[in-house]
């Protein structure tokens, strides 16, 4: 496990799994602040889910900035096949505790990285917000700890090369892998070993809290939303809260460094993010960590700790 607790701001478009990962950043980071983006749903139900997330885990003081409300370039596309109409669905969730502290995610992160050397950002969303800061700020690539960001992988679920979110935004995905500092990447071939089975969510059920419970039905209605669209699978791959313990408990994982390009020009295949594994000498430069293994049992036990951590 990593000594320290990493200082982190989570960058994200609640989403089921989004939630998730901002819990067991509340519990294994000093979370100073989450920033939200369109992407499962429009901006403002994710930053409502964003804000009653902290809520339901007792975490109200952590500020939310609201971000962008569309990629750089294509129109904004949603996810509500998978996380439904409120991109919460599943659940009575109560209504939100108060409204956005800002509407400034970009410069709520610019400002944070200049003020706090060794800020990790962990993007889970479409990586708009993350492209604006450091166009904004080219100074941020060497003030970051770095970048674990959840995208990408060797495969798609949005189209057959492209995985939601590095296709939401093909665009600022680009900037982001080019950006020059350490970057881990867990993709689709990562997260879908963590897959949230009937027998996980027994577990979280058996928590016995009020918080459990919402997030045992929370996470019903995620898996059922997958299952029923894919032949093989026994639950909804829980994306997202491997990019935070990739950070928190990294002995979870295995990992190779590899170059990795986002496509954002081709017909079929806008938004792949094509991983070089050619043996050439002369081939580029590694610009990212690829996570390829995870012990999915031990992290999905983190998770049900940090929900009977919580409380509620």
């Amino acid at each position: 496990m990593a000594n320290e607790r990493p200082t982190v701001i989570v960058d994200c478009d609640p989403g089921h799994d989004d939630s998730i990962a901002i819990l067991v950043a509340a519990t294994h980071t000093d979370l100073v602040g989450v920033t939200t983006v369109a992407g499962n749903a429009p901006l403002d139900r994710t930053t409502r889910n964003a804000i009653i997330t902290l809520d339901l885990i007792g975490r109200a003081e952590v500020p939310v900035h609201s971000g962008a409300a569309r990629p750089l370039v294509a129109p904004p596309r949603h996810a509500d096949h998978i996380h439904g109409e409120s991109g919460l669905d599943g659940a009575a969730l109560p209504p939100p505790s108060r409204p956005a502290t800002s509407t400034d995610a970009v410069e709520f992160i610019v400002e944070t990285c200049r003020a706090t050397e060794g800020v990790t950002l962990v993007p889970v969303g479409p990586l708009t917000n993350i492209a604006l800061a450091l166009r904004a700020a080219p100074d941020l690539g060497t003030r970051l700890a770095g970048i674990s960001l959840m995208g990408g992988g060797r495969f798609g679920n949005r189209t057959a090369a492209a995985e939601f979110n590095i296709w939401a935004d093909p665009e600022a995905a680009r900037i982001v892998y080019g950006y020059g500092g350490p970057l881990t990447m867990a993709g689709l071939d990562l997260t879908f070993q963590l897959q949230a089975t009937a027998e996980r969510i027994a577990a979280v059920r058996a928590v016995g809290t009020g918080l459990a419970v919402v997030l045992a039905d929370l996470l019903t209605f995620f898996s059922h939303s997958y299952v029923r669209r894919h032949a093989g699978l026994h639950g909804a791959p829980v994306h997202d809260p491997c990019a935070v313990l990739a950070l928190t408990h990294p002995e979870l994982f295995t990992g190779r460094m590899a170059h990795v390009e986002v496509e954002t020009a081709g017909h079929v295949t806008r938004g792949m993010t094509l991983i070089d594994q050619r043996a050439l000498v002369e081939r580029p430069a590694p610009n990212c960590r690829e996570l390829q293994t995870i012990d999915a049992d031990a992290a999905f036990a983190v998770i049900v700790d940090a929900i009977r951590a919580v409380g509620g």
